[in-house]
């Protein structure tokens, strides 16, 4: 055999005898892995399938203006147990005191052998992830955790602590829809929503190992984590919490006294447009709810509280002046094929009145004959633009575009182009948009008009959070916002004002009920038509909505405030029955409530004090007396030598008397405070005992008795 042969046998013994039969074993090996036995390897796979995955930041707080938490995390545990952690050894010594723990504090339903057979199932199953408790609370985490075996740590003792945060709201209802939410597989809302990447902060990531894939349950491997979860930051928001309280609770009286399908209030400061309020009701199966933000969300017909925005167009155009005198035609007008009526009493004894009585009255067809004489037809005299040149005023009037507010949602107002066949523009629009209809516009966004009026015609833009706060520092501040400078000349926004004051302050004017003596508030109420449908036979009417919008007080405006409840089904369904009683309800409680809205009692001239007024016929300890008549400037007279004094009144002056305590003696405490009547006759070895408040009215042992110890009772009043 030569060489070539030798060799070319033993790579044949190589091929055939080693690499063919480990190759076809590897073959099959690999078949029975990926076929036979793929589901059980793919399972174990799954099950030890290791990856980083993101850690909950604890979130921002929102925060009321003076500090109080509206919306905030609170922290929960979910606790769970790896019985496959511990040692044979550990495991076997903690079962019995383990088991005597969680029969006590956590598994009560079991006994304390029960949790022992329990624990002993957990070490032969294979489930790695074991319920103890969700929803622990860190007390109750810090506790559970120092248990025998659980004390080890989470790999020796196979204690898992898996962090939650839940959402709460301190304040319950209160502004619920305005601060909102943030929910998986639902859109955000409100502030929640607006700053939630402020709020929510920067998650962290952390290595975890998946211990069940049919639940996706992962576990941390370590107590470490990559990336440290960011906090975030807080929000404080302009809304007052007594404000937001009083608005809410006259909302809800009204509208459970009216039967209502939903209401909204808002309350904006004047000078910078902060919202301090903003409360929304809706009706639901559980009752009501704030379920929407209709202040914000809903654009609808406003009414006659649109008849400011006419007449200032008309009064900045210069074609009527507040006298002028106007026709209302017995309240019935006729524009083409429709029919206009008043719903004023006065108006059918009428048929010429000046303008201001028209508005005062709210008649519909002295404003709506008015804007239709000076803007319905294309003449010389209005610069030939006719109900063009009104849409333009209402454009000056900024009352086309949204208000910009920080929260999601807020519809768009709907003024028509005038003469666009796109917008169904007809002979009948330009009077009926006249008194709020044919247009559409939110509360909000009314407010915002008025607020300008009692601004002084300087418009500023809502806002509801005035600061970004991190652990207490101020990251960032917003500021008010003027939308525009001057929406109309001073002399015309000085006139709409002195309307406004009429409606409540005139007898005839139709908020003349709701006027207080308290303060004065300027406003107007609206009623408009809602799901109505005009036809040959008339107009159908399928509800109606109340409103009322203005300001308070009218000397210096601090606050701005609107009111609609919609489709009331009893009680009335006037602007003034229904609305009206809200705003002055929340302007009362207002106006008692904040103290910076009442005139300093100091700073008025000081009264002539009369004789009847001085303080005659008080009794008490001298030294006392002279120090409050000195502190008070009140000049006296006279000089007695007794501790206890009297005062009596003579002419204009007042004189102090003596006034003897006998020795020995009960002595005469009536007309004493109770300070100065316990130091008389405890000193003289008397018990005394003391019923009701005030002064000394009338005493049990008559005076002049011989003190011998004995108890005696005050009566005070």
């Amino acid at each position: 055999m030569d060489i070539k042969n030798e060799v070319l046998y033993r790579v044949y013994i190589l091929l055939f005898g080693i690499v063919v039969p480990v190759s076809i074993a590897l073959i099959y090996r690999t078949a029975q892995i990926s076929v036979a036995d793929g589901e059980r390897w793919r399972a174990q796979g799954r099950d030890n399938y290791l990856e980083y995955r993101q850690v909950e930041a604890d979130r921002g707080n929102i925060l009321a203006a003076d500090g109080s938490l509206l919306a905030t995390s609170i922290p929960y545990f979910d606790l769970y147990f790896d019985p496959h952690s511990p040692s044979e050894e550990d495991y076997k010594k903690n079962i019995d005191t383990l088991a005597q723990c969680l029969a006590t504090y956590v598994l009560k339903d079991y006994t304390v052998g029960g949790a022992r057979e329990f624990l002993e199932s957990l070490r032969k199953a294979a489930d790695r992830h074991v319920v103890l408790k969700r929803k622990a609370s860190y007390a109750e985490k810090k506790f559970i955790e120092e248990f025998p075996l659980f004390r080890l740590g989470r790999f020796r003792g196979g204690f898992i602590a898996e962090k939650r945060s839940e959402r709460k709201r301190p304040f319950g209802l209160l502004a619920q829809r305005t601060i909102g939410y943030v929910r998986d597989n639902a859109k955000p809302v409100g502030l929640e929503g607006q700053f939630d990447t402020l709020l929510g902060g920067m998650p962290g990531q952390q290595l975890m190992i998946r211990v069940d894939p049919r639940e996706d349950l992962w576990m941390p491997v370590d107590d470490l984590t990559v990336i440290e979860p960011e906090t975030g930051s807080d929000i404080v928001t302009n809304l007052d919490i007594d404000i937001q309280d009083i608005s809410e609770q006259a909302l809800m009286r009204a509208m459970n006294a009216h039967d209502a399908e939903w209401g909204t209030a808002v309350v904006m400061e004047v000078e910078t447009g902060a919202i301090r309020a903003m409360a929304n009701l809706g009706r639901t199966d559980e009752g009501w709810w704030e379920t929407y933000n209709y202040a914000v969300g809903t654009a609808l017909e406003p009414g006659s509280t649109f008849k400011s925005a006419s007449v200032m167009a008309l009064l900045e155009d210069g074609f009527v002046d507040l006298d002028d005198s106007i026709r209302i035609y017995k309240g019935r007008a006729q524009f083409y094929e429709d029919e206009m009526v008043d719903a004023s009493p006065y108006s059918p004894k009428l048929d010429t009145i000046r303008m201001r009585e028209a508005f005062v009255i709210s008649s519909n067809v002295g404003i709506a004959t008015m804007i239709q004489d000076h803007y319905g037809e294309k003449t010389k005299a209005n610069g030939n633009e006719g109900a063009a040149r009104f849409i333009k005023r209402l454009k000056q009037f900024n009352l086309h575009l949204p208000t910009g507010i920080e929260i999601d949602g807020e519809a768009n107002p709907y003024i028509k182009e005038a003469y666009s066949d796109k917008d169904y523009w007809s002979g009948t629009t330009l009077p009926w948009m006249s008194i709020g209809y044919e247009m559409k516009i939110t509360p909000l966004q009314l407010l915002v008009f008025y607020n300008a009026i009692a601004n002084g015609g300087e418009m500023m833009k809502p806002y509801l959070v005035s600061e970004a706060q991190r652990f207490g520092k101020v990251t960032q501040r917003y500021r008010p916002t003027v939308i525009d400078r001057r929406i109309a000349t001073r002399p015309t926004i000085a006139k709409i004002q002195e309307l406004l004051v009429s409606v409540v302050e005139d007898e005839r004017g139709t908020a003349h009920k709701l006027r207080t003596g308290h303060y004065t508030f300027a406003g107007k109420t609206g009623t408009a038509q809602i799901n109505y449908r005009r036809g040959s036979r008339g107009t159908r009417i399928g509800g109606y909505q109340a409103s009322f919008v203005g300001y308070f007080p009218v000397e210096k405006p601090k606050y701005s405030c609107i009111v609609v409840i919609n489709r009331p089904r009893r009680g009335g369904f006037y602007g003034g029955d229904v609305a009206g009683p809200v705003f002055r309800e929340i302007a009362d409680n207002i106006y008692a409530a904040k103290v910076e809205l009442h005139a300093p009692i100091n700073l008025a001239p000081k009264p002539v004090l009369a004789g009847n007024s001085l303080p005659g016929y008080s009794i008490g300890d001298k030294k006392d007396i002279q120090a409050v008549f000195q502190y008070l400037d009140i000049p006296y007279y006279g000089e007695p030598e007794t501790p206890m004094v009297a005062t009596r009144v003579q002419a204009d002056s007042v004189i102090l008397e003596q006034r003897t305590m006998p020795e020995g003696r009960v002595p005469n405490v009536v007309g004493l405070g109770l300070r100065d009547a316990l130091y008389a006759l405890e000193n003289n070895g008397l018990t005394v005992e003391v019923e009701g408040f005030g002064k000394v009215s009338r005493q049990s042992l008559l005076p002049g008795t011989r003190i011998n110890g004995q108890a005696i009772r005050l009566y005070l009043r």
